[in-house]
C-alpha cells in the first residue's frame, strides 16, 4: 500500500513521529509546510529553509503563505536572533488575513511568534499585549496553538520573576498536549522545567529536565536536546556528569551547524 504523504508528514510536523527520517517528498505546497515544520524540529534548518522559500514561491499571499513566514521567524527564534524573527512574524500576520477574515491558525501563530519576538528583545508589555490579543483560540483550533501560547506566556512570567505564573502556565500547556502531540509533549517539559527553575524548584526541574533529554535523544530533536543540556549544565545532573552535559551541548550545537543553523 502506497504511504499518504499528508498524514505521514502530519505525524511527523505534529504527531506521532517526530524523528522520523527520511520524511517524505512533499507534492503539494500544505506538504512542504509540514516538511519543514518536522525537518526544523529535529535541527534541520536547510532542508526546512528550503522547504518553506519553494512553498511560498508557489504560493506568495494567504494563510499558508502567512504559516510558512511564522514557521521560518520560529527557527530564528530557536537560533537566537528575535529582531529578524519580528519581520518575519509581521508579514506573517498581514498575509494571514487572506482575502475578506483572519486565518484562525495562521493569525493565532504569527501573533504568538511576534509576542516571543517583543520577550526576545525585552518589550515585555508588548509581548504580554500580544498574547492577549492571541487568546482564546476558536474551538476548532489546533490544540496546538493554545499551547504554545501557554509557552511563550510562561517565558514572560519566567524572564520577569514571577516563578508560580511561569509553572502555571507551563504544567497547563502539558496538560493541553494530547497523546500524540510528541513534539509538544517534549517542549512543554523544556519549559516546565525552566518554569521550575525559576520558581526554585531545582529538584523537580531535575527530574523533568533529565526525562525530557532523553526523549530528545531517542526522537532526534536536537534543539531541545541542546536546550536541556544547556540547563542541566547549570542546574546538575542526577544522571549525567557535567562533562557529559558539556559534550552533549556541544555536539548538538556542531550538529545543527552542520545542519544548515547559524549558532
Amino acid at each position: 500500500m502506497t504511504e499518504d504523504p499528508d498524514a505521514a508528514l502530519t505525524a511527523a510536523a505534529f504527531g506521532a513521529e517526530p524523528g522520523r527520517w527520511p520524511l517524505p517528498a512533499a507534492k503539494t505546497p500544505r506538504q512542504r509546510w509540514l516538511r519543514a515544520v518536522a525537518a526544523g524540529g529535529q535541527g534541520r534548518y536547510a532542508i526546512a529553509t528550503s522547504e518553506l522559500t519553494e512553498l511560498l514561491r508557489e504560493t506568495p499571499a494567504g494563510p499558508l503563505a502567512s504559516l510558512a513566514h511564522s514557521t521560518r521567524g520560529s527557527f530564528l527564534r530557536q537560533l537566537g536572533d528575535h529582531r529578524r524573527a519580528r519581520g518575519l512574524d509581521g508579514r506573517a500576520l498581514v498575509l494571514a488575513r487572506g482575502d475578506h477574515e483572519v486565518d484562525p491558525e495562521a493569525g493565532a501563530d504569527a501573533l504568538v511568534g511576534l509576542a516571543a519576538d517583543a520577550l526576545g528583545i525585552g518589550r515585555f508589555a508588548a509581548s504580554a499585549a500580544l498574547l492577549d490579543r492571541a487568546a482564546p483560540e476558536p474551538s476548532t483550533a489546533p490544540p496546538r496553538l493554545a499551547v504554545r501560547r501557554h509557552w511563550v506566556t510562561a517565558e514572560l512570567a519566567m524572564v520577569t520573576g514571577d516563578g508560580a505564573t511561569a509553572v502555571r502556565h507551563a504544567e497547563q500547556a502539558c496538560e493541553l498536549v494530547s497523546e500524540g502531540m510528541v513534539r509538544h509533549r517534549v517542549k512543554s517539559q523544556v519549559v516546565l522545567a525552566g518554569a521550575l527553575c525559576c520558581a526554585g524548584n531545582l529538584d523537580r526541574a531535575r527530574g523533568v529536565a533529565e526525562d525530557a533529554l532523553q526523549d530528545t535523544d531517542r526522537l532526534g530533536l536536537i534543539p531541545l536536546r541542546w536546550a536541556l543540556a544547556c540547563m542541566l549544565a547549570d542546574i546538575g545532573s542526577t544522571t549525567r556528569t557535567a562533562e557529559e552535559l558539556r559534550e552533549l551541548r556541544d555536539d548538538a550545537a556542531e550538529l545543527v551547524r552542520h545542519r544548515g543553523g547559524n549558532w
